[in-house]
């Protein structure tokens, strides 16, 4: 029997995929989460084969949980489900160390196809996505820029706040999260952009049209 842990903040999101894996006889549901930090407990009490994980959520993002859940369970396959059809946040996310990469547009059959081949320890990309990628592989290196990881949408959130001068408990009530959630998102943005101060974010916002 497979393990598996669903995280996302849609509850109709989560009845879909408890719905779907009912169905499945060999696949167990063993949690559901609603943000990244819980994700991040249920994993270590349910111990899950496969954890089935949304990439925007309100707390910490996917990838972040991702960072985080790798290097402590090896074993646990990690499957991104998300609405972001971003060339750039595939590459992120199979660098953090995720197995899989499926839209939430996806077919059923085509979410199972992604359960069953991380289980194998193989990588498994939404088709929509290889050929993006595909794409991407065969522009001339001159064409092909390089910059910073990309920033979640709530990354971008939090930097516009503390470009205006928010402090942490400020952004916290703004955006309805907690301050240790806030601290999380800055060091995940310093950590991305290679920055180390406030004032360098100020910057990077201003270089990047994030503030006028």
């Amino acid at each position: 029997m497979i393990k598996v842990l669903i995280a996302d903040d849609h509850a109709i999101v989560r009845t879909g995929l408890r719905a779907l894996l009912r169905d499945e006889s060999d696949l167990q549901l063993v949690g559901e989460a609603t943000g990244g930090y819980e994700a991040i407990e249920l994993a270590a009490t349910t111990r899950p084969d496969i954890l089935i994980l949304d990439l925007s959520m309100p707390d910490l993002d996917g990838i972040a949980v991702t960072r985080q859940l790798r290097p402590q369970y090896p074993d646990l396959r990690i499957l991104i489900l998300t609405v972001h059809e971003d060339e750039a946040l595939l590459r992120e996310a199979i660098k953090a160390g995720a197995f899989g990469y499926v839209l939430k547009r996806a077919a059923e059959a085509e979410l199972i196809s992604a359960i069953a081949t991380v289980r194998r320890g193989d990588l498994y990309v939404d088709p929509a996505m290889l050929r993006m990628l595909l794409v991407e592989s065969t522009k001339p290196k001159t064409e092909q820029a390089t910059s910073p990881e990309p920033l979640t949408p709530r990354e971008t959130d939090v930097l516009k706040l503390i470009v205006q001068g928010y402090t942490n408990r400020q952004i916290g009530e703004a955006l309805s999260i907690s301050v240790r959630t806030v601290e999380g998102h800055r060091a995940n943005l310093l950590e991305k952009l290679g920055l180390h101060t406030r004032v360098e974010l100020v910057r990077y916002a201003r270089d990047h049209g994030l503030i006028g």
